[in-house]
């Protein structure tokens, strides 16, 4: 019997026994030649292009040669990564009043737009047929193909052609779907939400067919092998990490009193922005300067816009976005406690970034938030804003609790979550495979 680590992983998936693959010790002996795939990659639309950005830099820091193709909108990239751009027609940002008859002679444009049209999502299946014609003309060269959830059926293609491809899987958007329903208002709004996720169909079709899975959580290990009916042990964990050079404690930076701070898509249900606002509504008569700094967009008019002049938010709320990283740090520096109010979270990037920056955290046991925060953090269960209300006022009042709690999650992310040690993890997996596709 084989015992190579991804040989035992196909064997697992076949037999149904789950096992924990090893990661091993020794690092990668050559200089690798990394080519990281992402559908849509701004830094600020999303985990995944926060993960490329950073994962990518750290694999370069190790020695290793890497390019990144993606699709609009692009990801900020370290200067030592090259970026090759795959431009669809990024209907969400132009519109479908953007099509030009020069459009027309690509198939794959016409999808897209007629997905589009008729309230469908169709980038990731878009960008895996770009990318496959391209990978099949210039990519021969690459060592590693490491795709990030596009889970195209692109993807089964480059495997068949025998590429060394690998999947990233953050966690599976059929959660994403679930929580979406429940916050639908009428049968109208549902028929829509079940017509944008109907590339789910696609996902299932595909994650169970790919050789090399890689998640960030155990969380999503879990939840992926149960959407897409695949076994745990076929799926490799290797934690997201957080750029503790970047996002660190800046000692000239002074806290702002009763300031809050989160990093959230407000529109989505899957945040849970709802319960922060009913929190922060619950303790505003004990704290009457009360704060919040929301990093993103809140839609005029949307449930989350209404809740907010219901409950009388509107002064104390403050929302910024398309900043800087380093905007982003001072901002963290600055709140006195940050907030992940989430559902549900795949990792949970804004909490290990508020850790990373020494800020004290209420956090929600959402997915893998526990996974992230340990006891580094204040815990509280989702949807349920008396307990994160009572959490934030704990913090608030008690200076030296949020010390604790700074320095503590400070500690946590440099130990156990910082990007060199991710991309080392990365890197022994990627020599697996390259073992198991060679031998």
């Amino acid at each position: 019997m084989s015992s190579d680590p991804t040989v035992l992983a196909r064997d697992a998936a076949a037999t149904g026994t789950a096992q924990v693959i090893p990661i091993d010790e020794a690092r990668p002996h050559r200089r690798l030649h990394i080519c990281l795939l992402g559908y849509r990659s701004a830094p600020f639309g999303g985990g995944q292009g926060i993960y490329l950005k950073y994962l990518s830099k750290a694999l370069v820091e190790a020695g290793h040669q890497v390019d990144v193709i993606s699709g609009q909108p692009y990801p900020h990239l370290d200067p030592r990564v090259k970026l090759i751009k795959m431009p669809g027609m990024n209907l969400f940002e132009t519109g479908l009043g953007s099509i030009r008859p020069h459009h027309l002679r690509s198939m794959t444009n016409v999808i897209e737009w007629t997905s589009k049209l008729t309230g469908g999502f169709a980038e990731p299946y878009c960008f895996g047929r770009r990318v496959v014609k391209y990978l099949k003309r210039h990519g021969r060269h690459y060592d590693i193909i490491h795709d990030n959830q596009s889970l195209s059926f692109g993807m089964l293609t480059l495997q068949k052609l025998g590429f060394p491809l690998i999947t990233t899987i953050h966690h599976p958007i059929t959660s994403d779907l679930d929580i979406a329903l429940k916050a639908a208002k009428n049968w109208r709004e549902r028929v829509l939400i079940r017509r944008w996720h109907s590339f789910i169909a696609m996902q299932r079709q595909v994650a169970p067919q790919l050789h090399h899975v890689v998640t960030v959580s155990e969380r999503s290990r879990e939840d992926i092998a149960a959407a897409f009916g695949m076994q745990p042990a076929a799926i490799q964990l290797v934690h997201c990490g957080i750029d503790t050079d970047e996002f660190r404690p800046l000692g000239n930076v002074p806290k702002v009193a009763r300031r809050l701070m989160a990093t959230v898509s407000a529109d989505q249900p899957l945040k849970g922005m709802r319960y922060l606002l009913e929190a922060m509504a619950e303790i505003l008569p004990r704290y009457p300067d009360l704060q919040l700094l929301m990093v993103g967009n809140i839609r005029e008019g949307s449930e989350v816009d209404q809740l907010i002049s219901r409950l009388k938010l509107r002064e104390h709320i403050v929302t910024v976005s398309g900043i800087s990283t380093e905007q982003l740090v001072h901002f963290y520096n600055e709140a006195e406690v940050a907030v992940v109010p989430s559902v549900y979270e795949g990792f949970g990037l804004p909490a290990g970034e508020a850790m990373a920056c020494g800020t004290a955290l209420v956090s929600t046991d959402g997915g893998a938030l526990p996974e992230v925060t340990g006891d580094a953090a204040l815990q509280v269960p989702v949807r349920d804003s008396a307990s994160m209300a009572k959490a934030i006022d704990t913090l608030l009042a008690d200076a030296d609790l949020r010390r604790r709690y700074e320095l503590a999650g400070r500690k946590r992310m440099e130990d156990i979550f910082c990007w060199q040690r991710a991309a080392g993890q990365m890197l022994d997996y990627y020599e697996q495979v390259l073992r198991s596709e060679n031998g």
